[in-house]
Parts: C-alpha cells; structure tokens; sequence
C-alpha cells in the first residue's frame, strides 16, 4: 500500500477510489468498472503531474525523506556486483551509518562508499537514520586511501540529514573526522563520483561528496543544515522549516543554478519511490557517464581540477 505524503491527499482520494472500484470489480462477476477506473487514473495521472510540476522547497525535502526511496543497499544491489562490504575505521570500531566496501560496476573494479538510513524501524535503529559518528568518516577515509592505491574510482552515494550530533560523537572527534574525510575526497587520484540521493545535509554530506561530480536526484535535498535546524535558530521554532527551507535553496534545480552540483538526474513521475527500480537505473547511467567523462586524466589533473571547482563555488557564492 502506498504511502502518500500531506500534499498529496487528493491524488490519494483518487488512486484510492480507482483500487476500491478495481476490488469491488473482482468481487462481483460481470462487473464492468473498466471506463470509470480509466477516467479516475487519468485525472490521478494529471494531477500528479500538475502536483510534482510545482513543488515547493519544503515539499521536495518531504520527497526526498519518503520512506520507500531507494536507499543505498537498493543502488548497490541494483548496479554494483560482487560487492564486498568493508567494516571498521582500525582505530575505535565500525559506524553503520555509513557502509563501506568494493566491488564491480559494469566491470570496473570500484571503491562505493554511501549513507544507509534503513527502512523499517530495526534497520533504522542500526544504521542511525544515516547520522554518521566519527567512525564512519575514518572507516571512509580507510576505503579512498585503498582506492587511490589500487587505482579503483570511487563512487559515494550521500543521504544523511547530518552527522549524528549526540554526545559520543563530540568525544571522538566528529569535526576533525569529516574535515579529514573532506580533505581526502580533494586529494583523491582518482576519479570520484557522488549522488546526493536523498538527503544531502551539513558536513556529514559534503565529506563524502566533495568530488569531481556531484549529480542529485531531481527530488533530493543538498543544504548546510535540516530546514528544521534552521528554523529552531532563526526563528526559534521548527514549524517554520517550510520557510526555511525555501531561504535556503535547497532543491536540485537552486543548486544547478548555483553551480554547487554538475547535473540533476530525472526522477520517475510522483518521485523515486514510486518506481525505485528506473530510479537505480537512471542513477547508474548518469555515473558511468561522469566516470567516462573522467577517464584517461592522470591524478594531478585530477586533482587539479576538483580543487579549482570547489575554489570556484566558493568564489561564486560570495560574490
């Protein structure tokens, strides 16, 4: 059963209309509901057109946090074989909310680090919802200093509300950890692609995304801080998070604008959840084609480049 999101209560209204008169139909023989079904799809279709044509800041955050989105197991089952998780930063211990590990895509051996926020309430609780601790940027760190080693490219799929905040964090380090993950992702002599697939939020992002492309789902979020935390600051309230997260630019399109991403990948009508399975595919096209796009660059110009187009966001923004 679909999960409908507040603003889409009246296409519910309809798609649940067109499944009741389909049962009822199944029920009773020689019942025909044929054209009346065809005519409630048709206007559930448009208005979901109409609905995702216009979405607001706030409501694209509400999309990219929809439980049923592809999460990171879901791309590397669905593009990475022989994949071979890596576990622990040999330091303190292993972070679930980050997974690690190598594999193949499209055969070429590659290093995949990425978020994982679970999706039901067990598999949240052991990944965190995806808030990183310090062991998680050192056990990413350990995987890009493997990748530059063997020559792998590496590929991060990010979707994090934040580094976790709590107090464990603070005591090993969090800070100094993500500046050491960020710093590795620009000294990397190897190609490094990430997609913001869900929730790109704070440093807990960017220190696994500060690569030679950074492609976003259409639908995805990628900001300094949640629209909550930014409301609870500015206003002293979370129930202006809607406000806040229209300020802050957050949505894909703002941030092409910006030029702080390289490219938005299409997501299915109605969002990634509602075919997770062409939203995989899309997202493994646009990679190949980044890491194409890489190929035959030796590692200074590598790094090069990636230094001078995080040197340029940050002169453009100021401007």
């Amino acid at each position: 059963m679909s999960t409908y999101l507040d603003f889409e209560k009246p296409i519910a209204e309809l798609e649940t209309k067109v499944a009741e008169l389909r049962k009822l139909a199944e029920a009773t023989p020689g019942m025909n509901v044929s054209d009346e079904a065809a005519k409630l799809e048709a206007r559930a279709s448009q208005l979901l057109k109409e609905t995702y044509a216009k979405l607001t800041a706030w409501q694209k955050t509400q999309v990219a946090r929809h439980g049923d989105r592809p999460h990171f197991v879901d791309y590397v089952r669905g593009f990475i074989e022989e994949f071979t998780p890596l576990a622990g930063d040999r330091g303190f211990g292993d972070d679930n909310a980050i997974v690690t590990g190598l594999g193949r895509f499209r055969g070429r051996p590659v290093a995949v680090i990425g978020h994982e926020k679970g999706n039901d309430t067990k598999s949240r609780l052991k990944h965190n919802f995806g808030m990183a601790t310090p062991e998680g940027y050192r056990k990413a760190i350990r995987i890009m200093d493997m990748a530059d080693r063997f020559g792998l490219p590496v590929i991060s799929l990010v979707d994090t509300p934040g580094a976790y905040p709590g107090l464990v964090s603070e005591e090993r380090g969090v800070a100094e950890a993500i500046a050491r993950s960020t710093d590795r992702c620009l000294s990397l002599t190897v190609p490094m692609t990430a997609v913001i697939i869900g929730e790109g939020g704070s440093g807990g992002a960017v220190a696994i995304a500060s690569s030679d492309t950074v492609l976003m789902l259409e639908n995805s979020v990628y900001s300094v801080i949640t629209p909550e935390g930014c409301a609870s600051i500015l206003w002293r309230s979370a129930e202006k998070a809607a406000d806040a997260a229209n300020a802050m630019k957050v949505s894909a399109q703002d941030l092409l604008g910006l030029k702080v991403i390289d490219r938005i990948i299409p997501e299915p009508l109605g969002g990634a959840h509602r075919d997770p399975a062409a939203t995989v595919a899309a997202v493994g096209d646009a990679i190949a084609e980044a890491l194409a796009a890489q190929a035959g660059k030796d590692g200074e110009t590598l790094k090069r480049e990636r230094r001078e187009k995080f040197l340029r966001i940050g002169r453009s923004l100021a401007a």
